[in-house]
């Protein structure tokens, strides 16, 4: 992205005071910013611009709510886009479910402005943290490689006998990293950045235990993995070739 464009940013809340809030002191930050009440909305407002750099989603929303916008969202064209999630629900279940469909990252309501401007830009950094000729444009809906495939919209892996192997959300965001960019050497702050969003999992674990637990999933020998290969003193590479399906 241009340095010199400011970022284009689209929030979702049926609240008027905290549509206003948020754009004002968004905006003050130098972003442009489109503020809308519903998904009906969004949608509309995706169908004008195009695309945005990050949508703020709020859950709780009159007709669909932010879960299923979610998930709409990263079944369709739009799902490079990232979602930073805000929720006035205590319910841990509720924040993890977001982050299962693929929202970014989640706010807890109420919030301080400065946190939230805090986290977009952290999510916003994530994303853009590899080059643009690292960055994938698959729209596959699933994923193969070797004897699985990668199911992007329910979020799980398939071997060759049709069995599903649940992933969690960390587990998924660091397996797309390595799908996303095969024969790629990645280093250990790199996937970190790529894959932390607020699963506690990963600020509490190395990437070396997720990529063992990945590796477990996919039975894949760590003495002489098939998949993922640890490159010494650099990081890992994801040696097998990949192939995008409708």
């Amino acid at each position: 992205m241009n340095a010199k464009t400011s970022d284009h940013i689209l929030i979702v809340d049926d609240d008027r005071e905290i549509r206003e809030l948020l754009t004002t002191y968004l905006v003050k930050n130098g972003m442009r910013v489109i503020a809308v009440p519903t998904g009906r909305h969004m949608r509309a407002a995706l169908e004008e611009h195009g695309t945005f750099d990050l949508i703020i989603l709020d859950l709780m929303l009159p007709g669909e709510d932010g879960i299923a916008l979610c998930r709409d969202l990263r079944s369709g064209k739009h799902k490079a886009i990232p979602i930073l999630m805000l929720t006035a629900r205590n319910d841990e279940a509720d924040r993890i479910l977001g982050l299962e469909m693929g929202a970014d990252d989640y706010l807890a309501k109420p919030f301080a402005a400065r946190e939230l401007l805090a986290r977009l830009r952290a999510v916003l950094r994530r994303a853009r943290m590899l080059p643009p000729n690292m960055r994938s444009t698959e729209e596959a809906t699933k994923l193969a490689f070797g004897d699985w495939q990668l199911d992007t919209t329910a979020r799980h892996l398939i071997d060759a006998g049709g069995v599903m192997i649940p992933l969690s959300g960390a587990e998924y965001r660091l397996l797309r990293v390595f799908l996303d960019h095969p024969q790629k050497v990645l280093n250990r702050d790199q996937l970190l950045n790529l894959t932390q969003g607020r699963d506690a999992e990963l600020f509490e674990r190395s990437i070396d235990l997720m990529v063992s637990r990945l590796r477990r999933h996919l039975r894949d020998d760590a003495r002489e993995p098939r998949y993922i290969k640890t490159v010494r003193s650099e990081g890992y590479v994801f040696s097998s070739a990949v192939e995008g399906l409708e």
